[in-house]
Order: C-alpha cells, then structure tokens, then sequence
C-alpha cells in the first residue's frame, strides 16, 4: 500500500496538523528524545536538502553501506521498527526551544510541499545518491509518521 504523498496538500497539512497537537509537554512513547529534540531531529532531512554545507556527506565504504544496505529500508513502504538505530548527524543530545523547532518542522514541510513531487523526481539525497520522487516521498513521510507516533499524535 502507498504512503500518502507528502507533496500534496493533504498529506502535509495532515502532518502539519498532528505536530501542532504536540506541546513541550507531550512524553515519548518510547525512545530517549524529548519532543523538542525529536522536532530537532526531524528537521536534519531537512537540513540535508536545504543547508547541504552544515554537514559532510559520507564517502567510501559509508557511501556503498548508506547506498545499498541503509535506503532501501528508508525508501520502501514499511515503517520504522521501536528504538532502530539512529545516524551520528541526528542525534540530538541537547536541548531545544520546541517553538522554534516545531516552526522549523513545518516551515521545511511546507516547502517540501510546495516546491512539490517533479522538483524531487531524480534529485539527489545526501545519503544515499538520486532518488525518485516516491523514494522521497516514503523517505520523509515515513519518518515523520514513526516520531509523531513515538510522542502519540
């Protein structure tokens, strides 16, 4: 079964709206993160795409690991499993103003959405080389959907 498509209006408006029901109160249903961190930690896709500077893309055997062990996980239809391991650039270990990064979250959906599916039709991923749009598509929706169920929204 497809995910919903983050590109269209719906699909982002219907995340939108389930971080706007969390506040910096809500607890995680499992996990280490906070929910301020957890917005934080949502925002590093995010940052791959929009601020590409602020991190060192993997070379090497990283790249060929990240390529063909680690996107076809992260690119396919089935969700994240509890507590799977977490990558060294989205780890967030200290704390966060959950205004600021709740708006940052849905600012970079929105501009996800709004620059839509063609313009990540074959554009390339930080991590894991040219990706089509349904790629990018499961890529943000589904986590997105894995850490707003951690914190029960």
């Amino acid at each position: 079964m497809a995910l919903p498509d983050i590109f269209s209006k719906e699909a982002a408006n219907s995340i939108i709206g389930r971080i706007q029901q969390l506040t910096p109160a809500t607890q995680a249903q499992w996990g280490k993160m906070n929910v301020s961190q957890m917005l934080a930690h949502c925002c590093v896709t995010y940052e791959y795409i929009y601020d590409e500077s602020k991190y060192k893309k993997p070379t090497g055997f990283m790249k060929l690991l990240l390529k063909y062990m680690v996107k076809p996980m992260v690119t396919n239809e089935k969700p994240y499993k509890k507590g799977g391991a977490t990558a060294p650039d989205f780890i967030i270990a200290n704390e966060r103003d959950f205004a600021q990064e709740q708006g940052r979250l849905i600012n970079y959906i929105g501009k996800v959405q709004a620059e839509g599916r063609s313009r990540f039709e074959g554009r390339e991923s930080h991590s894991f080389g040219v990706l089509n749009a349904t790629e990018w598509n499961n890529m943000f929706y589904k986590h997105l959907d894995h850490h707003l169920r951690q914190f029960g929204v």
